[in-house]
């Protein structure tokens, strides 16, 4: 397994994608922090001043994007075997494919981590320099901020391996890819809006309350504003994802795993 699993970083550290995926998430990340800075205090924003603890926290917890992005990563990982053909090669190395599913999952969870923690650096530094910026009083303490850089870690971490179970499932890495921003944009943001109760619940919401972010802040459209209900608490959202993970594995492990690689 440790073989396996050194195998898939090697890939992913020399893929021109991951870094491609990086970029993109520190961009987003970059781009969304600045809008959440520029329009906290403002009456009718939503977002309280920079100077509370809950404006700066709105700010430095815009991790959502790197999360989606490490799932999008984790479908490329896995779908790319069966999109360039590759799948027939890496199954003759190691046939036991529910091993691969494993490595790849490992793999891409570190690449996720890493993902969520310099997104977490990143909004954190806008927010601290907007702050300063206004010569506001930071309501945050290190370990606070620490704290939120971790939960984004780990969560981004799960949703990497929450992609790489799906695109085992799917194979087709359009499909896979489509699906994760349908579900992480729309879906969530529309259940979330219409059922608060159920907000806790949903995987991606529940990943983003892990970095810190409030229940519904990283959803989009009227939800994004909806107030109501309290997130689960870190490890009950950490196992919450990882079983949605577990889940998608196995019915991967037991169905697409299993067909013919042509």
């Amino acid at each position: 397994m440790t073989r396996l699993v050194r195998a898939e970083v090697r890939k992913l550290r020399t893929a021109r994608v991951t870094y491609g995926m990086l970029a993109l998430s520190v961009a987003l990340t970059a781009i969304f922090a600045t809008l959440e800075a520029a329009r906290a205090g403002n009456g009718s924003s939503g977002v309280a001043p920079l100077s509370s603890a809950a404006g700066l926290t709105t700010v430095t917890t815009v991790t959502g994007f790197s999360m989606l992005l490490s799932a999008v990563l984790g479908v490329i990982v896995a779908s790319g075997e069966f999109r360039h053909n590759t799948a027939t090669f890496t199954y003759l190395a190691s046939p036991d494919r529910a091993r691969v599913l494993t490595a790849k999952a490992l793999a891409t969870a570190a690449a996720g981590a890493i993902f969520g923690l310099v997104s977490s650096l990143v909004a954190t530094g806008v927010g601290l320099a907007f702050a300063a910026g206004q010569g506001d009083h930071i309501g945050l303490g290190a370990a606070t901020l620490v704290g939120h850089g971790a939960g984004a870690a780990v969560g981004a971490a799960l949703l990497g391996s929450v992609g790489v179970a799906l695109g085992s499932l799917v194979r087709s890495q359009l499909a896979g890819v489509i699906g994760v921003f349908v579900w992480g944009v729309v879906v969530e943001s529309v259940i979330g809006g219409l059922f608060t109760s159920v907000r806790p619940y949903l995987p991606y919401t529940a990943a983003t309350t892990m970095g810190g972010a409030t229940l519904g802040g990283a959803a989009f459209g009227p939800a994004h504003d909806l107030s109501g209900g309290a997130p689960l608490p870190f490890v009950a959202a950490a196992l919450l994802v990882a079983g949605f993970c577990a889940a998608l594995s196995l019915v991967a492990a037991r169905t697409t795993l299993l067909a013919d690689v042509t």
